[in-house]
């Protein structure tokens, strides 16, 4: 059941005049497949999920799936801060042809950890494809606690993944150690592009990464020589992989990635949907410094 190794992108959706730009959405797919990106994660905070109708959703997915046609893993966010909504959505986006889900903890309610399992446990009952559980408290006030995400993967055969950015190495160095211990089936992606060797260095299998829409061959790349104990190589492309992550979350995420596609011609335009706006000028200008270079 375990999805994939190496790379995933948490690709951006394209918007021109207000609806979903299709045309730069293929663009893009077909840029990362053949610079070796080894699944599209679809629909997550990347591409705001958030501020897409429900039909929007259904339909850029399955658009993303068309695609794609089986060449790399298709991934899609439906997560919900209401376990009914994500059940359903999770059931509606399975039928769609996705490989996995990617399921974010309950945002605002603060769920407790009790709570995430049963959470979890619904949506695991309800379909019949794998799941990544993604825990990102600085988005949503809640996080999986180590013992929690092992007890929520050894309970329910579908969930068989972690996308962790809590951004706590110490926490995600706990995980890998009960993980072990316990003998629980639990891949382990990094979320956060700044720390993909040390998450990979605990036992990780892989990143779903921002830094990917940009750089995918160097991101491939970084966990493949890695995996492939090219550790002088996967320290070099790590280093770049800090300087591009430093410039794409100097704003939140995903204003400055959506700049830089625009400023490298993958996408039509830079547009992004309220409460999100364009990037401030002075760091435009530098992010695009660095794009040029």
């Amino acid at each position: 059941m375990s999805v994939f190794k190496g790379s995933g992108v948490a690709i951006v959706t394209p918007f021109l005049n207000g609806k979903i730009d299709y045309k730069s959405m293929e663009k893009l797919i077909e840029y990362q497949i053949s610079n070796g990106t080894d699944a599209i994660i679809v629909c997550g905070t990347t591409g705001e999920a958030s501020t897409l109708s429900y039909e929007e959703q259904i339909e850029c997915i399955k658009r993303c799936v068309e695609i794609v046609k089986g060449r790399v893993k298709v991934i899609a966010g439906s997560g919900s801060n209401c376990t009914k909504s994500a059940v359903n959505l999770s059931k509606t986006i399975e039928k769609l042809g996705v490989d996995a889900l990617l399921v974010v903890t309950p945002y605002y309610n603060k769920a407790t950890q009790e709570g995430l399992k049963q959470h979890y446990k619904m949506i695991n009952d309800n379909v019949s494809i794998p799941v990544i559980m993604y825990n990102v408290p600085s988005r949503t006030g809640v996080n999986i606690e180590p013992i929690t995400a092992i007890e929520i993967a050894k309970n329910n055969k579908n969930i068989v993944g972690i996308k962790e950015a809590s951004g706590n190495i110490s926490q995600i160095s706990e995980l890998s150690y009960l993980k072990s211990k316990y003998n629980v089936n639990l891949d382990i992606y990094s979320g956060n592009d700044n720390q993909v060797l040390p998450i990979l260095a605990l036992g990780g299998v892989g990143v779903i990464s921002v830094n990917a829409n940009v750089i995918p061959k160097d991101m491939h790349n970084l966990v493949a020589s890695y995996l492939n104990n090219d550790f002088k190589k996967s320290s070099l492309l790590n280093q770049k992989a800090i300087l591009y992550s430093d410039i794409l979350f100097c704003e939140v995420n995903p204003i400055p990635v959506k700049t830089a596609l625009y400023e490298l011609g993958l996408i039509a335009s830079d547009e992004l949907r309220l409460p999100l706006t364009r990037m401030d000028e002075k760091n435009a200008k530098k992010l695009k410094k660095i794009i040029r270079s």
